[in-house]
């Protein structure tokens, strides 16, 4: 199989600045918790995956103190997502990759169930189609797999809301494009999302707000 490279989108997991929106239930430090559990997870289920490079695309960038004690797998590559909204960020990344002729995989960190097994099968699907894409319940995406770079894909997009994957899908089919759609996954974005924690982090967020 191709070589893939994984491109993981993340914020610094400060409380008060990260996962905002589950403040209300789990308290800022809990969200900041819950945040930096998650980003862990994704960045051991990318080298699991074991599909090529991955990328850590954050903000702050590089080298601030945000991201200092961080542990991430050897040979990572580090950079910054610099300024726009989310999606002249993630053109910018895709674009990137595509100008060094790789096939890529754009993820997050707010989806636990996104495991290496969903990363190996977008990877594969990737071969032979010209994009992937795994829906998220709330209607925008977990993951995007690219073997080419269009603008197109990520500007004027109505981020936040429930169009992004349908609206992410038409302009695929618009450029005449094969799609492979996976089964969707559920992001943690909103307290009544906590259901959708696998067990074992929900004990450690909980265990960590006690102990503050």
């Amino acid at each position: 199989m191709r070589s893939v490279h994984t491109i993981i989108f993340a914020k610094a997991p400060l409380a008060g600045q990260a996962k905002t929106r589950l403040i209300p239930a789990l308290g800022a430090a809990g969200a900041a918790a819950l945040a930096a559990r998650m980003l862990a997870q994704t960045l051991s289920e990318a080298q699991e995956a074991a599909l090529g490079t991955i990328e850590l695309c954050v903000t702050p960038g590089p080298g601030m103190a945000s991201w200092r004690g961080l542990t991430v797998p050897p040979g990572l590559i580090w950079s910054a997502q610099g300024q726009g909204d989310l999606g002249a960020r993630m053109a910018r990344a895709a674009q990137r990759a595509s100008e060094k002729g790789e096939h890529c995989l754009l993820i997050g960190t707010d989806c636990p169930d996104l495991r290496a097994p969903q990363l190996r099968e977008a990877a594969v699907a990737l071969q032979d189609h010209d994009a992937v894409l795994i829906p998220a319940f709330d209607g925008g995406y977990v993951l995007l797999g690219l073997k080419a770079f269009d603008a197109r894909l990520f500007a004027d997009m109505p981020w936040g809301t429930n169009a992004v994957a349908a609206e992410t899908q038409r302009r695929i089919a618009q450029r005449q494009w094969t799609l492979s759609c996976l089964p969707a996954l559920h992001d943690i974005d909103e307290p009544a999302d906590l259901r959708w924690l696998p067990l074992d982090m929900a004990v450690q967020i909980d265990e960590g707000m006690h102990a503050k």
